[in-house]
């Protein structure tokens, strides 16, 4: 409608007159309202609320007296605005209203598209071409229709308005238009900045906007805030402070491109910024530990680094054998696994994937909590699992210990049943004695009259 009548989204002029609109709507709401009260009664709560109520519609009534007149061109509006929000004082006074709230300004989106609107709602036009991205993949392609009535209104002749809108179309922004005056160009500005354009709405005009337009609401206002891909936490702040001060009851920001995919775009090709994965460094002196273990008889050392947080940050194999190839490819793979860690690799992932894997050698170890292990792989992320993962995603990945940590005066796994007592107790795993599966060298644990591996599901055949 602005744009149409020649106005500036962003105006005195603008703000006048939607805020007239605005309030004739309202006041003849509430007018309607109290005479369908006059004959059916006031809502059902009106006895109770009548002071508060007659107040709001006092206070609705009075923010008219705030649109300034010189800014109207069409001061008959305000007039009837005036005379319609009188008679609602009066006739609520006399019979209360039937509805309490009467008008707010909602979400239109799809609503608008129905009804062939190009604009939603209050909000200014999103850009004179844009690209709209469907559910189903693809997109549509939107030419502004309201830019030749606005141009014819504001004086321009049949030839001139042709080859305005040719280039709109060629050039995605009416910036540089053949015969276009200089003054016009605030009329044809947008919610975002068009694709070879500058000009935008600031965002203190789509606040300005709101607040001219919310005394004469019952509700709020379904409106997105726009801000430019260059906004900083510093504007955004500072439009929250004067969508507050200025008594607006609904505030929702959108930066442009905040999304990495948004319904309505511009088509501009604006170079997305390739995020680089970061790797964190860790500190010369760093907190460490080395653990040694032995898998059918090879000997080994597991050092590993850990982050200020303490989260796992880097791994070192060493073999007993030093030189061989072994001992060559798991410093080299350790390395690899640093890496990735640093530069925010899950460790769960890796558990993931790394444990289980089968190869030689495989067989019995030292360590209680895993007695059998199917390669020195597996016994290096089962062993790091179970001492930096969580107890369920230990469950979840099939890495927990066959025998917990016991406490200090305890120095023998003890019974199935008198585990889970003490589990219970103290609110944590079960401390199991078992056997080892001879298949994959995982736990096994009482089923019935046999034992079955908790790890590849081998049964000892008693059963």
């Amino acid at each position: 409608l602005l744009m149409a009548k020649g106005i500036a989204y962003d105006s005195p002029e603008a703000r006048a007159l939607a805020g007239a609109i605005t309030a004739l709507m309202s006041g003849e709401a509430y007018r309607f309202s109290a005479l369908i009260a006059s004959k059916m009664g006031a809502y059902g709560g009106y006895k109770k609320n009548k002071e508060p109520q007659l107040r709001v519609i006092d206070m609705h009534r009075d923010k008219v007296k705030d649109i300034q007149k010189n800014d109207l061109q069409d001061t008959e509006l305000l007039n009837e605005a005036s005379r319609v929000w009188e008679e609602a004082v009066r006739l609520s006074k006399k019979h209360g209203v039937r509805n309490s709230q009467v008008t707010v300004i909602a979400p239109t989106g799809t609503i608008a598209l129905m009804m062939d609107c190009a604009t939603t709602g209050i909000e200014p036009e999103f850009a004179l071409v844009k690209m709209k991205q469907l559910v189903g993949g693809g997109s549509m392609k939107f030419v502004n229709t309201t830019v030749e009535n606005a141009l014819r209104n504001l004086g321009y002749a049949d030839s001139e308005i042709a080859a305005i809108e040719e280039y709109i179309k060629e050039e995605g922004t009416i910036e540089g238009a053949p015969r276009l005056r200089d003054e016009h160009l605030a009329v044809f500005d947008c919610a975002v900045k068009p694709a070879n354009g500058a000009r935008v709405i600031s965002w203190e005009g789509h606040v300005k906007m709101v607040a001219a337009v919310q005394p004469f609401l019952s509700g709020a206002v379904s409106k997105t805030f726009n801000m430019s891909h260059e906004a900083t936490v510093e504007d955004i702040l500072q439009a929250y402070t004067m969508g507050w001060k200025m008594g607006l009851k609904a505030f929702a920001v959108y930066r442009d491109g905040s999304k990495s995919a948004q319904p309505l775009t511009t088509g501009a090709r604006r170079e997305a910024a390739k995020a680089k994965p970061l790797r964190l460094h860790l500190p010369p002196t760093r907190q460490s530990e080395t653990h040694k273990f032995s898998i059918a008889g090879h000997e080994g050392y597991l050092t590993y680094s850990m982050f200020e947080n303490g989260d796992l940050a880097e791994v070192f194999i060493r073999m007993s054998k030093q030189g061989s190839i072994l001992a060559g490819l798991l410093d080299s793979f350790a390395i690899a696994i640093s890496v990735a860690l640093q530069y925010g690799v899950p460790l769960r992932d890796l558990v993931a994937k790394f444990s289980h894997t089968r190869f030689e050698p495989a067989g019995f170890t030292n360590n209680r909590q895993i007695p059998g292990a199917t390669s020195i792989i597996d016994y290096i992320f089962r062993y790091l699992g179970i001492r930096f993962l969580s107890f369920e995603d230990q469950e979840d990945l099939g890495i927990t210990p066959a025998v917990q940590e016991l406490p200090k005066e305890t120095t023998t796994a003890v019974p199935v049943a008198a585990a889970m007592a003490v589990a219970d107790k103290r609110k944590t795993a079960p401390v199991l004695a078992g056997t080892i599966c001879k298949a994959c060298g995982g736990m096994m644990i009482q089923t019935g009259s046999c034992k079955t591996c908790i790890q590849c599901g081998t049964s000892n055949g008693g059963c």
